[in-house]
């Protein structure tokens, strides 16, 4: 027997998800009505989906802009996705100035993925950890693998796709836009950005 949902939860997990009416539907009959598991089963089917379309050209798309309350922040970003149908949509101009606030908010953000770090920067880091005291009697592959990892944590505060989502914590905003990208149906990138600090 299918389990009877009420159109109250299958519209809140639709605004909450972004997912479409009969998917969420789907999703909260296969959980039994379990509204956390029942997001997670729908990321789970965007994501992999997502994953797939990450590989088309993506040209069309906005620019838009975020002065943060006090005019001392203010932050220029490129969002694109492949057609402007979905440029002119309400949900993705949604996603762009959420990224523009994300990016005011994160003054160690410098790159948009941990693939755009310079070798230079993973050179210094790694120096820097090779010098710190509590590793000194380590194992060199213990000392290594120590090294790696908190390097990599390192550049992951560098990098956007890796920030927790303002507003949603549970996410990275690199799983935002996997999760738009399967809401569109269209390829998703952040191109680029620019972020002000007045005196800076």
């Amino acid at each position: 027997m299918t389990l009877e949902i009420s159109s109250a939860l299958v519209k809140e997990l639709r605004q909450k998800t972004g997912a479409g009416m009969m998917n969420c539907k789907k999703a909260l009959q296969e959980t039994n009505g379990n509204f956390e598991e029942a997001i997670k089963t729908l990321r789970q089917k965007g994501l992999a989906s997502a994953d797939k379309k990450v590989l088309r050209r993506a040209s069309e798309g906005l620019v838009n802009s975020y002065i943060h309350t006090g005019g001392k922040i203010g932050v220029l970003v490129e969002v694109n996705c492949e057609t402007d149908f979905v440029a002119r949509r309400e949900e993705f101009q949604e996603l762009v100035k959420n990224i523009a606030m994300q990016i005011a908010a994160s003054p160690e953000v410098i790159y948009i993925s941990t693939d755009d770090i310079p070798q230079e920067i993973f050179i210094a880091e790694k120096e820097i950890e090779l010098k710190k005291d509590d590793l000194t009697n380590k194992p060199i592959e213990i000392k290594e693998k120590i090294i790696l990892g908190r390097v990599e944590k390192t550049l992951k505060t560098l990098s956007l796709l890796n920030q927790p989502f303002i507003r949603d914590l549970n996410i990275t905003v690199e799983e935002l836009i996997k999760e738009k990208i399967s809401l569109f149906g269209e390829n998703i990138k952040i191109k680029r950005f620019t972020r002000y600090i007045l005196g800076n």
